[in-house]
């Protein structure tokens, strides 16, 4: 069997392999044929010449019917973990004839799922025929296969082909954003530099992530957190406070080492919370980039989570830690931690492997030490130490 599968393989892929019908109708001829040799009777060659005669209509014609087909491949919608790929592809004929009891084959990466198949009864002259299926997403990447698989048996069954097709495919699978409802590790960027005042002597006002510059009407869309209470029960109506960034313009940087080694569990949850801490803040209103070595500083919706989602570790450093703005730093290295701008924050995943005697914690900045037996969300929310 190891040595009739290859060749099997190959007849299908190149030429065209019998099917089991096909076997016993070769065999039913030839002992015919043998038949006829040793009585001579007319009969016998007349049905052993007709079976031969099918198996080569049989096997003419499964290739030649693919010969015509082509498939086009619609771009497929990026989704988030844990949601469905929509795929969808045209089949296209351009016989002058139908052409039926056609399977497709899309083969998709062995860590996507197996390879789907489709039956298609008949496809007209000209015409098209479009498949569409949808593929479950268990974890984030950018996920690329490049062959679609045509196979027939048709019209007879006696002969089996199989032909690829070269249709590249390009499916991005986003992490998932948690729903943060607060985050300290956010909202407390840059707390001891308005804690000093300004220049002038005077003792600056704080408000979570700025400057308080002036009140103003409530807006649809504005943070509750930013509303004034005292102010709004004294007018009537909600006021929010307009702030001035403490940062001065900088923006906070959201900064994952992903130049390092990691544990597979504690990388796939720094790029979810990478991608949650983005949003959140952008939600907050706060200007804020993303930072991985690959890419360096990079800031947009699609961009971030398009970078989040091929992010894999060891990637090469092409660029260098920004120095200059203050970092919320994703890492599961203890020891980068001493090096951190001033004003920055950090995240620690522990290296499960390793004693925890041997993990050192430099203090110098406040952070978070995560858990692997608790919620990732809960974890995020919780008050800096």
């Amino acid at each position: 069997m190891k040595i009739i599968k290859p060749i099997t393989n190959w007849l299908e892929t190149r030429a065209c392999a019998p099917a089991y019908s096909g076997w016993v109708l070769a065999g039913t001829a030839i002992c015919f044929f043998g038949a006829a040799i040793n009585t001579m009777a007319g009969w016998l060659y007349v049905i052993s010449g007709v079976s031969f005669a099918l198996l080569g209509v049989a096997a003419f014609l499964p290739p030649r019917s693919l010969r015509g087909l082509s498939i086009r491949r619609l771009p497929i919608q990026p989704v988030s973990a844990g949601d469905e790929l929509t795929v969808e592809l045209e089949i296209c004929n351009q016989l002058q004839q139908p052409v039926s009891l056609l399977q497709v084959e899309d083969i998709l990466p062995f860590v996507l799922g197996k390879p789907i198949q489709q039956a298609i009864e008949t496809i007209p002259s000209q015409g098209s025929y479009r498949w569409i299926y949808y593929q479950p997403t268990q974890r984030r990447s950018v996920y690329r296969w490049h062959t679609v698989e045509l196979a027939t048996g048709a019209p007879l069954g006696l002969f089996w082909c199989r032909r690829q097709r070269e249709c590249a495919a390009i499916a991005i699978v986003y992490p998932t954003v948690l729903p943060l409802a607060t985050c300290p590790l956010v909202d407390e960027m840059g707390q001891e530099v308005s804690k000093k005042g300004d220049p002038r002597g005077r003792p600056l006002q704080t408000a979570t992530a700025g400057l308080v510059r002036s009140l103003r009407p409530y807006r649809l869309g504005d943070p509750t957190r930013l509303i004034h209470w005292r102010s709004s029960a004294r007018y009537g109506e909600l006021r929010v406070r307009e702030l001035e960034m403490i940062t001065g313009g900088q923006e906070i940087i959201i900064a994952l080492d992903s130049a390092v080694n990691w544990e597979e569990q504690n990388f796939e949850q720094a790029v979810i919370t990478a991608a949650s801490l983005y949003f959140y803040a952008q939600r907050q209103q706060m200007p804020v980039q993303l930072w991985t070595s690959l890419t360096g500083l990079i800031k947009g919706k699609h961009v971030v989570l398009e970078t989040l989602a091929a992010a894999t570790v060891l990637e090469d450093a092409n660029t260098k830690v920004p120095e200059t703005y203050p970092l919320i730093w994703l890492t599961q290295n203890p020891l980068s931690l001493s090096s951190l701008p001033q004003g920055s924050r950090w995240l620690l995943w522990q290296n499960i492997s390793s004693p925890p005697e041997q993990v050192i914690i430099n203090w110098d900045y406040p952070g978070i030490i995560l858990q692997s037996d608790q919620a990732l969300q809960t974890q995020l929310q919780k008050t800096l130490r």
